[in-house]
């Protein structure tokens, strides 16, 4: 039998079929994904973004440029490749997460890893107040260094020949007129090369009217650049320099450089070769010129440390009171911060907001002032302190001439300043210790004392331990403390380089810098090398103390 296809079956109207039929084009739905024309604001941003592109790119290179010209050639590179890397990211529509990270990023190389690898590469040099220039600006500085000719030298007048001017020397002995110089523009920044004429040919007599000296003054610097050479004669005897408002002269340079770069002396014909040790032009005798010039001179600022025996004592001695300092003041601000924490959570304690408020001012009032204050308050003749102990005791420390008592008050200072913050963590902590801990303590017959060393210091402790750490590390470089309240002082009376019995090393890091001992700024960067990675180890340390708790 042969199969026969049937015909299909059609389908029922739908209800969504009655009614008008409605074009996709008419619906409310097409009007609001038509595509809008762009606005006039954005049709001129798309219009400048280019031009702007230009502008930056064109200022950028300028920037290089002028970096490149002025000699700096690897702040030059580094700019270059500061600015190459922000147009690559910023212009490229793949690179869209680093337009987030760059600015990080950049701002951590220029303002961290910069910085840190400039004073390191400073440690490993003679950097100092000594030691500014390089070699080849101190050999320009001892080369230009000369004195006048006294009788050779001549008088002159500036006179004006409508837009320019004529120079008239006069003779050292007689006054009379010798030499005038052709019309000269005076203008430009070059040295100039004038051959002087013999005054009768100073035509016909009218040279201009005399400039005054106020006058004289606004053409000073390109007077300054005029070498005027009498005729026939070429030698630097005779070529006559600017030495002032009124004079013009040979002069006598006091050093001749030699082929081998070693510079001769011409008054004793003394030789001077530069030391690549030492950083100065040196003699054999040893003598050396100066102004010196910067050198590498390796691991010495670091062996001064150990190896100079008049250095190492002081320096360690502030080494150990650093670290004393700062362990002192962590577990004094501890133990007082915790305790009042503990006492201002007994819930009995009558007006327990007005003793946290008493208690939280000395971290709410500006340190810089507390220091101030407590500096007039230890005074030995007129603070308070004193006056409370002599009118006790009989006695006046003398808180600032005796090395102990020094350290003391800056302890005690310190310790003022810094429990507040201990306090406030310590409160916190403590709302986080279960009740059920102290009711069970209670009834099984403990004290307080047994309460605090069994059960709140143990859970306290170990979530504070970081923030310790960080306290101890910012207590190490506590600068200010020490600079306002004894400036490091009493010094030490054997050192070679000034050293305060209070300095701890950043205050004497600084001392060593800009202060008492020439500014030896590479042995300053060395000691903050060393400062650097011993925070970054109590950093890690923190660290690893975080990572323990998580």
């Amino acid at each position: 039998m042969n199969a026969t296809t049937a015909p299909p079956t059609p389908l029922p109207p739908s209800p969504l079929d009655a009614g008008p039929r409605v074009s996709l084009t008419d619906s409310p739905l097409a009007h609001a994904y038509t595509v809008q024309p762009p606005s006039l604001l954005a049709r001129v941003a798309g219009w400048l973004y280019w031009p702007v592109v230009a502008g930056v790119a064109l200022a950028a290179l300028y920037l290089v440029y002028t970096l490149y010209a002025g000699g700096q050639t690897w702040w030059a590179l580094g700019t270059l490749a500061l600015f190459g890397a922000g147009f690559g990211i910023y212009l490229n529509q793949n690179g869209f997460a680093w337009r987030y990270l760059f600015p990080g990023v950049t701002g951590m190389l220029v303002f961290i890893a910069f910085p840190l690898l400039y004073t390191t590469q400073i440690g490993f040099t003679n950097y100092s107040s000594a030691h500014l220039l390089s070699q080849e600006r101190v050999r320009d500085y001892l080369l230009d260094q000369h004195e006048a000719v006294p009788d050779r030298v001549r008088d002159y007048a500036l006179h004006a020949q409508g837009r320019e001017f004529r120079l008239v020397l006069r003779h050292p002995d007689t006054g009379a007129l010798e030499w005038v110089t052709p019309p000269l523009a005076l203008r430009g920044d070059k040295p100039v090369d004038v051959t002087l004429l013999p005054a009768a040919q100073a035509a016909d007599g009218d040279m201009g009217p005399a400039l005054s000296l106020r006058d004289l003054v606004q053409h000073r610097e390109a007077l300054a650049r005029l070498r005027l050479h009498l005729p026939g004669e070429s030698s630097e005897a005779d070529t006559l320099h600017y030495l002032g408002l009124r004079e013009f002269g040979p002069i006598r340079r006091h050093f001749e450089e030699q082929t081998d770069g070693s510079l001769v002396r011409t008054v004793d014909g003394q030789r001077f070769a530069p030391n690549g040790r030492t950083g100065y032009y040196e003699n054999q005798a040893g003598e050396h010129l100066q102004p010196g010039y910067k050198v590498m001179v390796g691991w010495q600022n670091y062996a001064r440390m150990v190896l100079d025996a008049d250095f190492r004592g002081p320096f360690l001695s502030i080494f150990t009171w650093t670290v004393v300092f700062s362990l002192l003041t962590v577990v004094f601000a501890t133990a007082i911060g915790m305790m009042l924490a503990v006492l201002l959570n007994w819930e009995d304690l009558r007006f327990r907001g007005t003793y946290r408020t008493l208690l939280f001012l000395p971290y709410a009032v500006p340190g810089f002032i507390s220091i101030l204050v407590f500096k007039g308050l230890f005074n030995q003749n007129f603070g308070e302190i004193n006056a409370i102990l002599d009118a006790l005791f009989g006695v006046k420390p003398a808180w600032f001439a005796d090395p102990l008592l020094a350290k003391t008050m800056l302890l005690i200072v310190n310790v003022w300043l810094g429990y507040p913050y201990i306090m406030i963590l310590a409160a916190g902590l403590l709302k986080a210790i279960p009740a059920d801990l102290y009711e069970a303590s209670a009834i099984a017959g403990a004290g307080p004392l047994t309460n605090f060393f069994k059960i709140t210091a143990p859970l306290i402790i170990k979530p504070l331990s970081p923030l310790l750490v960080a306290a101890f590390a910012f207590n190490f470089n506590n600068f200010v403390v020490i600079a306002l309240l004894t400036d490091g002082r009493p010094d030490y009376l054997s050192s070679k380089i000034p050293a305060g019995q209070t300095d701890i090393l950043v205050s004497y890091t600084y001392r060593i810098a800009f202060r008492d001992s020439g500014s030896d700024f590479g042995l300053a960067a060395a000691i903050s090398t060393l400062i650097f990675f011993l925070v970054a180890a109590m950093s890690l340390l923190n660290l690893r103390l975080m990572r323990k708790q998580s």
